[in-house]
C-alpha cells in the first residue's frame, strides 16, 4: 500500500483520521476559517487530517440549486487551504477530464457514490497518480465495491480508499450496515465512513435532501468501534444557512467535543 495511506492507517497516536470540510466551496474566507479550526483541534488530539471541500456540486435535485463560485476560482481556495495549513485535500470529481484538472489542485481525488461504477472515470482519476477515494454506491453491497477498486489497482495506481456512506433503505432513506466496514478493509485499503452523507434523507418533496444531524455522534461512535480507518464528517459554521447539504452537516463549533468522545472510544478499543 502506498505510503501516505500506510501514515493515514497507522499513526503514532492510533487513531483514526479525519476527512472534514464544508460540503462546498462558498468562499475563501469561509474555507480558511473552516480549516484553521479543525486544524487546531485535530493537532492537538493527535488526528491526521484531510481538508474536504467539493468545487463544484454536480449532484443536485433541482436545477436552481447552488453549484458552485466556480471551478477554478474553488480550487485555487483549496490548493491555497492546502498551502497555508501544510495538510492534504480533497474534492469530488464528476466527468474523466475532470480528473486531470482537479489533480493540480489537490491531493485526492473523489468519485461520488453514485458513479462508483464508472470504469472510465476511476481510470482517469488512477492515471493521475493521486489518492483516489471511492465513495460506496447506495445501491452496491459492500463486497461489490473490491470490483471498482481493482479498476483503480489495474490502472496502475494503488493508492485507494473506500468510503461507506449508507445503503438504500426504502424511497427518502439510508442506513448503515457496519458488517460491510470489516468487510471492505479486507481488500487491503483504508475504509473511511461518511458520518454525515449517511444520514441524508434524500428524494424528498420539496426537491431538498434532509437530514438526521441529531445522530451524527450516534453513527460516528459505532463506526470508531467497529474499527473503520478514518472518519468523513461534513461542517459548517452554520449550517442552517449552508449552500449544500445543510441538512446534514455538523455545526462546527461541535466538532471538538464530538472528536474528543471518538478519541477516546478509539484508545479503548486499543
Amino acid at each position: 500500500m502506498n505510503k501516505f495511506l500506510e501514515k493515514l492507517k497507522h499513526t503514532d497516536s492510533g487513531n483514526f483520521f479525519l476527512m472534514a470540510g464544508p460540503c462546498v466551496i462558498e468562499g475563501e474566507e469561509m474555507a480558511m476559517d473552516i480549516a484553521e479550526k479543525i486544524v487546531a483541534i485535530c493537532d492537538r488530539l493527535e488526528i491526521p487530517f484531510i481538508f474536504k471541500g467539493s468545487y463544484r456540486k454536480a449532484n443536485r435535485s433541482r436545477l436552481d440549486s447552488f453549484t458552485g463560485i466556480g471551478d477554478e476560482e474553488a480550487l485555487e481556495i483549496l490548493k491555497k487551504v492546502g498551502e497555508r495549513f501544510d495538510i492534504p485535500t480533497v474534492t469530488d470529481i464528476h466527468e474523466n477530464e475532470e480528473a486531470a484538472l482537479a489533480a493540480k489542485y489537490v491531493d485526492v481525488l473523489q468519485i461520488p457514490a453514485f458513479l462508483c461504477r464508472q470504469t472510465d472515470l476511476l481510470v482517469a482519476a488512477a492515471k493521475t497518480g493521486k489518492v483516489v477515494n471511492i465513495k460506496k454506491g447506495q445501491f452496491l453491497s459492500p463486497g461489490a465495491m473490491q470490483f471498482a477498486v481493482q479498476k483503480v489497482a489495474d490502472a496502475g495506481n494503488d493508492k485507494v480508499m473506500i468510503t461507506e456512506r449508507g445503503t438504500t433503505f426504502g424511497y427518502t432513506d439510508l442506513i448503515v450496515d457496519y458488517r460491510g466496514i470489516p468487510e471492505m478493509q479486507s481488500f487491503g485499503y483504508p475504509v473511511v465512513l461518511d458520518v454525515t452523507h449517511s444520514l441524508q434523507q434524500p428524494n424528498q418533496t420539496s426537491g431538498v435532501t434532509g437530514g438526521l444531524p441529531r445522530l451524527i455522534e450516534t453513527v460516528a461512535k459505532a463506526g470508531v468501534a467497529v474499527g473503520v480507518d478514518g472518519l468523513f464528517i461534513e461542517t459548517h459554521q452554520n449550517p442552517s444557512v449552508a449552500k449544500s447539504d445543510g441538512a446534514n452537516m455538523l455545526p462546527l463549533d461541535q466538532l471538538e467535543a464530538l472528536l474528543e468522545k471518538l478519541v477516546a472510544i478509539r484508545k479503548a478499543i486499543r
